[in-house]
């Protein structure tokens, strides 16, 4: 072939119409993601965009809205425990999964009910 995919650019989640606010929180304040400003030609569009080191997370508006249950983004991260114990500050449930070899994991769900797998290589 001669193309090669070089890496996953972003992740798009959907949320409900009005639901920036919530995504900024949870996205922003409690995961400490970088807000990133949208192109002025989707602005219009609603959502939010986020990023952290080379990787976007868009926040897209979908009505009618319906939650992502099953497929979902995986996020690598150092220091699982350290982030379980920030979550119970912040009253945010997670689900603790021990059925991957090699890893500690967690299931967490965005304000909008999208399913997250966090998980740190052991």
């Amino acid at each position: 072939m001669s193309f090669m995919f070089e890496s996953i650019h972003h992740i798009q989640l959907a949320a409900p119409k009005g639901s920036e606010e919530a995504a900024r929180k949870f996205f922003g304040g409690i995961l400490g993601f970088k807000e990133i400003e949208k192109p002025d030609l989707l602005k219009a569009r609603g959502g939010v965009w986020f990023g952290f080191g080379a990787y976007q997370i868009h926040i897209g508006i979908e009505e009618p809205f319906s939650p992502v249950k099953k497929a979902h983004p995986g996020f690598s991260v150092k220091n699982l425990e350290s982030l379980k114990l920030h979550l119970k500050h912040h009253d945010i449930p997670f689900i603790e999964d021990d059925k991957l070899p090699g890893t500690n994991r967690i299931y967490v769900s965005d304000p909008f009910g999208n399913r997250m797998e966090i998980l740190e290589w052991i």
